[in-house]
C-alpha cells in the first residue's frame, strides 16, 4: 500500500509537526557523525520552499535519571542543524507547556523550531516510550499536520510517532518514503534474482530475518560472527570462534531445508587473542586450530561471495563480515562492500546498523543505491513485520 508523503499535503502557512531520527553519536558534548541530521535535510528544506512553519523534534539515547538530562540535551543538534539548514533555528529546552507554545505560537512561515528531547517525558512513567495517548494528543495540538521522517523509530509504538498520528493527518518525509521504497520493495515485491549478505556476531539476532529472507531471496550469503553456529551445525572444528550453541539445532534445521539456497565461508582469518595486533593466519573453514579464534572471512570467500553476486538484480546486505573496527579483520567487509559497489546495473541496500556504519567508514558511501538509517527497523522490516510507524502514516 502506497503511502501519502509530503508533496501529497499543502504547506503554506501551516504548523508542520516534523519527526526527525536525530539520534546522532556525541562524545563530550560534540556530534561525532551528522548523517542522520543531513539525511533529513530534504525534507525540511522543501516544507521551507512550500512555506510551511517547522517544528521538529527527536529522541536521543535513553533517558533513565535525571542526571542523563545535561548529556542528552537536543541543543548541540538545533546548533548543528542551523548550520546545515543555513538559517536560524529556535530551540525550547522543553518537551511541553507554556514556552513551547508561545514560540510555536510566534513562528513566521519558513521559520524552524526544535524542541527538547523526547525521552525526557520518560523520566513520568515512560510516556514517550509506552505512547502515553494524553502525550500524543498534546503534541499532536501543537501542530496542523504531521511529518513522520524518522524511519530509525519505526519499529516503536511512542508518542512521538504513533501517538500524534493518532490525532493528526500524517504523512511521510522523503527519507521514511525512501526507507518504504528500498526495504519494503525488497519484502513486497523485489526485483530477482536477490542476493543478500548476513553478518554481525549473532543468529539470534537475525533469526527472523534469516527465515524471511529465505522465501526472497535466490542466495543468502552469511558471514561475521554468526557464521561459526552454522559452521558448527555442518560438524566443522571452529576452535574459539564465536558460538550460540543453543541455536546449533535451528541452524541445522535451517540448512537442510535451504540446502545450497544458503552460502558459508569457505576460508577465515584466525587469531589466538582478539586483538588488532594479533598474529594473523588464513586458514580453510576445516582447518580452524582449536585455540584460536576465526575473526573475519579470507580471500577465498570473498571470491565466492562475489562469484555469488553476479547477475544479481537486488543485493541487500545486513551485518559486517568481521571484527571491521580492527583494520587487520576489516578486509573481508571491504571486500564484499567493493564486490557490491561494481554491481552497476542492481539496486544495492544496506540494513542500516553496523554494515552501514563499516560502508561509510570505508568511504563506500556513494556506492550503493540506498544506506537505510534504521538498524534495528530495517532488521524487523526484512523480517516481514509491519512497523508501526510506517503503519500509522496515511495511505494514498
Amino acid at each position: 500500500m502506497a503511502k501519502k508523503d509530503v508533496t501529497d499535503v499543502s504547506l503554506k502557512g501551516k504548523v508542520v509537526l516534523v519527526r526527525a531520527d536525530f539520534n546522532v553519536p556525541m562524545k563530550d558534548g560534540e556530534i561525532t557523525n551528522d548523517n542522520r541530521i543531513v539525511q533529513a535535510l530534504p525534507t525540511l528544506q522543501y516544507i521551507l520552499e512550500q512555506g510551511g512553519k517547522i517544528v521538529v523534534f527527536s529522541h536521543l539515547g535513553k533517558v533513565k535519571e535525571e542526571s542523563d538530562k545535561e548529556k542528552l540535551t537536543l541543543a548541540p543538534v538545533a546548533k548543528r542543524l542551523s548550520e546545515k539548514l543555513n538559517k536560524d533555528v529556535t530551540f525550547i529546552p522543553e518537551t511541553r507547556g507554556e514556552k513551547l507554545e508561545s514560540a510555536i505560537n510566534a513562528l513566521n512561515d519558513g521559520d524552524v523550531l526544535m524542541f527538547e528531547n523526547t525521552r525526557f517525558e520518560d523520566l513520568d512513567g515512560k510516556k514517550e516510550s509506552k505512547n502515553d495517548s494524553e502525550l500524543g494528543k498534546y503534541w499532536a495540538s501543537l501542530g496542523d499536520i504531521f511529518v513522520n521522517d524518522a524511519f530509525g523509530t519505526a519499529h516503536r509504538e511512542h508518542a512521538s510517532n504513533v501517538g500524534i498520528s493518532t490525532h493528526l493527518e500524517t504523512v511521510a518525509g522523503f527519507l521514511m518514503e525512501k526507507e518504504i521504497k528500498f526495504i519494503g520493495g525488497v519484502v513486497e515485491h523485489p526485483d530477482k534474482p536477490v542476493v543478500a549478505i548476513l553478518g554481525g556476531a549473532k543468529v539470534s539476532d537475525k533469526i527472523g530475518v534469516i527465515e524471511n529472507l529465505l522465501n526472497i531471496a535466490d542466495k543468502v550469503l552469511i558471514g561475521g560472527g554468526m557464521a561459526y553456529t552454522f559452521l558448527k551445525a555442518q560438524g566443522k572444528e571452529i576452535g574459539l570462534s564465536l558460538l550460540e550453541a543453543d541455536k546449533i539445532d535451528f541452524a541445522k534445521d535451517l540448512l537442510e531445508r535451504a540446502g545450497d539456497q544458503i552460502v558459508l565461508p569457505v576460508d577465515g582469518k584466525v587469531a589466538k587473542e582478539f586483538s588488532n595486533d594479533a598474529s594473523i593466519t588464513t586458514v580453510s573453514i576445516d582447518e580452524i586450530p582449536e585455540d584460536q579464534e576465526a575473526m573475519d572471512i579470507g580471500p577465498d570467500t570473498v571470491a565466492l561471495f562475489k562469484k555469488q553476486l553476479e547477475g544479481a538484480h537486488t543485493v541487500v546486505w545486513n551485518g559486517p563480515m568481521g571484527v571491521f573496527e580492527f583494520s587487520n579483520f576489516a578486509q573481508g567487509t571491504i571486500g564484499v562492500c567493493e564486490a557490491i559497489a561494481e554491481l552497476k546495473d542492481a539496486t544495492t541496500i544496506i540494513g542500516g546498523g553496523d554494515s552501514a556504519a563499516a560502508a561509510m567508514q570505508l568511504g563506500f558511501e556513494d556506492d550503493f543505491t540506498h544506506i537505510s538509517t534504521g538498524g534495528g527497523a530495517s532488521l524487523e522490516y526484512l523480517e516481514g513485520k509491519v512497523l508501526p510507524g510506517i503503519k500509522a502514516i496515511a495511505d494514498k
